[in-house]
């Protein structure tokens, strides 16, 4: 089967409620064999940047917050929105002082991941700091409360192979970097 003939048309598109992260999209798709129009939920933003940070040491610069999603505090890679202006790289470099105070380094692009498109319509940018060090405070604002912390990356692995690390884009940057874990991977679910 063609893509051509699994894409679904649009015939119409209204604007939901706008949310703080994310504007809420209802767009009317025609199913391609039955030609019934359904209405399909879309969340729209910016793209987002997740990066891997090396210290010169080769630590991790990695990152524990609270996220209200799942209710606990979560160990991932530093990352954020691309704001609107910057490239991914801009704001792969701001996220990171924001977060960590962590400046310099040798960058390089490990390529994007659609986070969600069953409805989500951006990408997160993946990239690699290799060498950075700690040059200033965080500066978080006042809608985070980050607590930065150096992994080997035998710590990193082991903190995926036990679960400690879950968030989905943290994962894909730092299977990008290092490898996390053997195959098959099985773990039993969470609690």
């Amino acid at each position: 089967m063609t893509d051509d003939e699994l894409s679904w048309r649009r015939m119409g598109s209204h604007a939901g409620p706008r949310l703080p992260l994310f504007d809420v999209r209802f767009d009317d798709m025609e199913h391609p064999e039955s030609g019934e129009v359904l209405s399909r939920l879309v969340l729209s933003s910016v793209d987002w940047v997740n990066l891997v940070a090396l210290t010169p040491e080769g630590a991790s610069v990695m990152v524990r917050q609270y996220r209200f999603g799942v209710g606990y505090p979560t160990l991932e890679t530093p990352g954020g929105m691309v704001d609107p202006g910057e490239d991914s790289l801009t704001a792969a470099r701001r996220e990171l002082v924001e977060e960590t105070g962590f400046t310099g380094g040798t960058w390089s692009y490990l390529g994007a991941v659609e986070p969600n498109p069953a409805f989500h319509d951006n990408l997160c940018h993946h990239w690699l700091a290799e060498g950075v060090v700690r040059t200033r405070p965080q500066n978080t604002g006042g809608g985070e409360h980050i607590h930065v912390t150096l992994m080997s990356e035998a710590e990193v692995r082991a903190a995926v192979q036990d679960g400690t690390i879950r968030h989905a884009l943290a994962l894909s940057a730092l299977a990008r970097v290092f490898d996390l874990w053997p195959r098959p991977f099985r773990q039993p679910p969470p609690a």
